[in-house]
């Protein structure tokens, strides 16, 4: 059991939470999030670091779905995500419209760089908030 509750399991755990929740997959990160820092809160820099990079890889791997498979069928809400561009990533963290944000940037191919800038700036300020209303 111990083991299960190391700094090292913590962390990965948190990492596939924050992957697979950034996909269709309908799992919580935040909760992952909360549950790691209730128990380790000397993990803070640790956990918002692993719980973004999941999470903007999950994002990421969205994209790569909408770059491959572009220009086979019609997107709606194309448009909008063509007139903000990049900097519309930085809702990406909102429940289902930040998968489609995702999808979009990628059928239109937007720059993946500036993509994943903008993915971990706003994922990093969700998880900024969700770890100060957890350790107060």
């Amino acid at each position: 059991m111990e083991n299960l509750l190391s700094p090292e399991a913590s962390l990965w755990s948190l990492f596939a939470a924050s992957f697979l929740a950034s996909t269709l997959i309908p799992l919580s990160s935040e909760a992952a999030l909360f549950a790691v820092l209730k128990m380790r809160a000397d993990l803070l820099w640790p956990a918002l670091t692993v719980a973004t990079l999941g999470n903007t890889l999950g994002g990421m791997s969205s994209y790569l779905i909408g770059r491959f498979i572009g220009a086979k069928k019609p997107l709606t809400q194309l448009e909008r995500v063509r007139r903000y561009g990049a900097p519309v990533l930085l809702l990406a963290w909102l429940p289902l419209v930040g998968d489609a944000l995702c999808l979009a940037s990628g059928w239109l191919k937007l720059n993946w760089s500036a993509v994943m800038l903008f993915q971990a700036m706003g994922r990093l300020a969700r998880y900024g908030v969700v770890s100060i209303g957890t350790l107060g």
